[in-house]
């Protein structure tokens, strides 16, 4: 049973860090890629960040590029989003999702092409 779980969230002030962890379990992390989108209250879910099976290939949202970094740690089947420079735009509930392809497709791709979600974790950036 492919299971995604996240965590890692919580308030931080704006400026502040976070790293999320998406915890894999049920396939084999090693050969899937794995996709981060947000979604804000009475927005569309948006994606975020993805990452290849093969660690070389990343992608991100404009929007998070240059702040955001995505890894994996396939030994402890986790992927993780690491945050900095958060602003209040990036307030949001974080998700973890995959497809269970190898590659991300060139780009994070849209929510509707993931067919596993985790339940979600909640940033909030605010002073």
């Amino acid at each position: 049973q492919v299971q995604l779980v996240e965590s890692g969230g919580g308030l931080v002030q704006p400026g502040g860090s976070l790293r999320l962890s998406c915890a894999a379990s049920g396939f084999t992390l090693d050969d899937t890629a794995i996709g981060w989108f947000r979604q804000a209250p009475v927005k569309e879910r948006e994606g975020v960040s993805c990452i290849s099976s093969n660690n070389n290939n990343t992608y991100y949202a404009d929007s998070v590029k240059g702040r955001f970094t995505i890894s994996r740690d396939n030994a402890k089947n986790t992927v993780y989003l690491q945050m900095n420079s958060l602003q209040p735009d990036d307030t949001a509930v974080y998700y973890c999702a995959t497809r269970l392809f190898r590659a991300c497709g060139g780009s994070v791709g849209a929510a509707r092409m993931y067919n596993y979600w985790g339940q979600g974790t909640q940033v909030t950036v605010s002073s």
